[in-house]
């Protein structure tokens, strides 16, 4: 009996998952030169693809303009689909590893900095210890994009900062952040800061502040908290992270904003410091997972760790 070979037409083309990923990164980048650079490929091969998909579906899945590249209407509803169709590949991988002797396996874990700082790389130690046969993947990324990776399949477990919508996962508090805000010793606002003393924000909040991460976790708050008081923020500078942060408040461009996982940064600085009273300073972070993700055996074993180690601030 002949063995006849099978010939994918354009109507018949199977999934691509690389082309897939690429789809999703055009519409995280909004830039075809980005999602080049990120995948090593050249831009114009990122172009030929996408119009060579364009040209099988039938449908214009990108706007495109001097400032980049937008999803269209149809190009959302495939990228959507994309998603399902990566994570169920990703879920497929998580079931198939529970079928080995169970003594192997990994965690790939989306963190924020916040989390890093905090009391993390010590439970990752102890973690790692009890479990050798598992491969940890640690990635820093900010919560938003740390809750993207999770519903994307990228990651199996998130710690993230708890101001976002976790409708979609489950989730377990791992660690009291609360907010604090610093100050040089001889700045207006330190004659109000006492040791162990809650200051109210609204004390704070006509003195000039070093920005932080814009639309990051914190930033968001702090932004919010302004609006409800009906005063703007009067932003001298704005970082990206936190050592520079503490070193600009040093120097004297205005008082900043820290979680209680950070405070470490202070050691050896002159800065003061104390706890905001609000209750929306005092934050948590979190441990999530997508409500729809096969749960292996690191995964539980690494949340019952957070359960187990967990100890709310009182």
């Amino acid at each position: 009996m002949a063995i006849v070979p099978i010939i994918w037409g354009d109507d018949m083309a199977p999934f691509d998952s690389v082309t897939a990923r690429l789809i999703l990164l055009l519409a995280e980048t909004g830039s075809i030169g980005r999602a080049a650079e990120r995948e090593g490929i050249a831009s114009s091969a990122v172009s030929r693809r996408v119009s060579d998909l364009e040209s099988r579906l039938g449908v214009v899945l990108f706007d495109r303009s001097a400032q980049g590249v937008k999803l269209t209407t149809a190009g959302q509803a495939y990228a959507e689909g994309c998603r399902a169709v990566l994570r169920s590949i990703a879920d497929l991988d998580a079931v198939m590893a529970e079928f080995g002797s169970g003594q192997r396996g990994s965690l790939r874990l989306a963190c924020t900095s916040s989390a890093l700082t905090g009391r993390l790389p010590e439970l990752l130690a102890k973690y790692a210890a009890a479990h050798p046969g598992i491969v940890l993947d640690i990635q820093e990324m900010g919560a938003a994009k740390g809750l993207v990776a999770l519903d994307e399949g990228r990651a199996d477990i998130a710690i993230v900062s708890d101001n976002y919508d976790f409708t979609r996962f489950e989730v377990r508090p791992f660690e009291d952040d609360r907010v604090w805000v610093l100050a040089p010793p001889d700045h207006p606002l330190a004659a109000s800061i006492q040791p162990r003393k809650d200051i109210l924000f609204e004390t704070v909040i006509d003195h000039a502040i070093v920005g932080i991460h814009h639309a990051g976790s914190l930033d968001r708050l702090v932004g919010d908290a302004a609006k409800k008081a009906g005063k703007p923020l009067i932003e001298n500078v704005r970082v990206e992270s936190f050592p520079a942060l503490v070193r600009m408040v040093e120097a004297d461009f205005g008082v900043g904003f820290l979680r209680s996982t950070s405070l470490h940064l202070l050691a050896g600085t002159d800065l003061v410091c104390a706890p905001l009273a609000e209750p929306w300073a005092l934050r948590q972070l979190l441990v999530a997972r997508r409500k729809s993700s096969p749960l292996s055996a690191a995964m539980k074993s690494f949340i019952a760790l957070c359960n187990d180690t967990y100890s709310p601030s009182v």
